[in-house]
């Protein structure tokens, strides 16, 4: 079987659902493909060389697979669901969000949903500036949200105990910290819902601002 960078993330990803970042490694990959570890060297020079082009092809995925963005008429509407997508694909890796953070996007062709992203948002009134800030708090929010999320539950059906929240009530005194205790259960529990009301948080944040912008022009 011909070694490309295409079979080799698609075996990355296997690995990362088997093992979580921290046990991806070059030679595990090698191991798994048959091959020696050098061979891969020809195509990714290091872990992280793999990495970037392992959230090149998530962030191709999340934008083929997720709603068409362009049936959304309301700015407000198309950012929920730019990032409701993004979460969605995210979930379908073990530590999909620790692995997509910080990487390094390989394919120029992924500066056009950005163009788009952007002018979506000047168009009705934002500066670039305002535009740039107020996506970059919905990234920052995404990717923080969910890899939190997913250290609560390493893959859907395996949750972590450390989080159990039968244990938590256990190391909690109610007595002393009656709120702490009870937030357990909304801080580990209803993800989908929680990640909605934060995002509905920024996005109305943004529209404050857009309507004040509007004022003063």
């Amino acid at each position: 079987m011909a070694l490309d960078q295409q079979l080799i993330v698609s075996h990355a990803f296997a690995v990362l659902n088997e093992t979580g970042l921290d046990g991806l490694t070059l030679r595990r990959l090698a191991a798994r493909l048959n091959v020696q570890a050098p061979a891969l060297y020809w195509h990714f020079k290091n872990k992280q060389g793999l990495l970037d082009e392992m959230a090149t092809e998530v962030l191709r995925r999340a934008m083929r697979d997720n709603i068409p963005l362009e049936t959304l008429t309301r700015w407000q509407d198309w950012a929920a669901a730019y990032y409701l997508g993004l979460r969605k694909t995210l979930l379908q890796y073990r530590d999909g969000a620790k692995m997509f953070s910080g990487t390094y996007l390989t394919d120029a062709d992924l500066f056009a949903p950005m163009e788009s992203s952007l002018r979506r948002l000047t168009g009705v009134g934002f500066t670039l500036r305002q535009a740039v800030v107020g996506l970059g708090a919905l990234y920052s929010y995404t990717i923080g949200f969910v890899i939190e999320e997913q250290a609560t539950q390493f893959a859907p059906g395996e949750p972590n105990p450390q989080y159990d929240l039968t244990e938590r009530d256990k190391r909690v005194n109610k007595d002393m910290y009656p709120l702490a205790a009870a937030a357990g259960a909304e801080m580990f529990t209803q993800h989908d819902v929680r990640f909605a009301e934060g995002m509905g948080l920024i996005i109305a944040g943004m529209a404050v601002q857009l309507s004040r912008s509007r004022r003063t022009v």
